[in-house]
C-alpha cells in the first residue's frame, strides 16, 4: 500500500493519527478496508467448507435461499427473489433443484393459483441448522486461539461495522447467517 498523508483532509485526533508502520494512520478507511476483505476472506472459507462438509452437492446460492425460507418462514417465489437480490427466472430454477433435493417443497398459493409458495423441508432445515452449527464451531475455534484481550474490541469493532451496514445482530434470527 503507498504511504498515507495524514494532513488537512484528515480530521481524527492526534493520538487516532499515530501509526504502526509509520505510514498509515490508525483507523485509516483503506487499512480497516483491508482487514475487513482479509477477514471475509477467512469467513467465506469458513462457510464453503461448513457448506461442503455437510452437502457437497448445494450451491452457495442455493444456501443462501434455504436461510431465506428458514428464517422468514414460507415465501412466493418472487419474495424469495427479491431477498436473494436475483430474477424471479433464477429463483425458479434455483427452487427446481431444491424441490428435487427434497429441501423445499413449492405449492400454489391459496389466494393466488399463479403464484408459488416455497417452505423448508425437514430436510432443508436438517441442512441449514448443520452447515450452521459447523460455522459456529469452526469460527468459535479461531476466536479461542486470537489473545483474550482482543476478543472484546472484535465484538466491539464487528457490532459497528455490522451497524453501519445495516445488518441487524445475530440474536434477531433464529439462523443468524447474515443474507438478506
Amino acid at each position: 500500500m503507498s504511504p498515507r498523508v495524514t494532513g488537512a483532509r484528515n480530521s481524527a485526533t492526534p493520538s487516532a493519527q499515530a501509526t504502526r508502520t509509520g505510514t498509515e494512520a490508525v483507523g485509516d478507511v483503506d487499512r480497516v478496508t483491508e482487514a475487513v476483505l482479509t477477514a471475509s476472506r477467512l469467513l467465506v472459507a469458513v462457510s464453503a467448507r461448513s457448506l461442503n462438509e455437510v452437502e457437497e452437492s448445494l450451491t452457495l446460492p442455493q444456501f443462501r435461499a434455504l436461510v431465506v425460507l428458514a428464517s422468514r418462514g414460507p415465501l412466493r417465489l418472487t419474495h424469495l427473489a427479491e431477498h436473494l437480490a436475483v430474477n424471479p427466472s433464477t429463483a425458479m430454477r434455483m427452487a427446481e433443484r431444491l424441490v428435487a433435493a427434497g429441501m423445499i417443497d413449492r405449492a400454489p398459493n391459496p389466494e393466488n393459483r399463479r403464484e408459488s409458495i416455497l417452505a423448508l423441508t425437514d430436510t432443508g432445515r436438517r441442512v441449514v441448522e448443520q452447515v450452521t452449527g459447523r460455522r459456529r464451531t469452526e469460527i468459535a475455534a479461531i476466536v479461542e486461539r486470537m489473545p483474550t484481550a482482543h476478543r472484546d474490541r472484535l465484538v466491539e469493532a464487528l457490532e459497528a461495522f455490522s451497524a453501519a451496514g445495516g445488518e441487524p445482530g445475530a440474536g434477531h434470527d433464529p439462523i443468524p447467517l447474515g443474507w438478506e
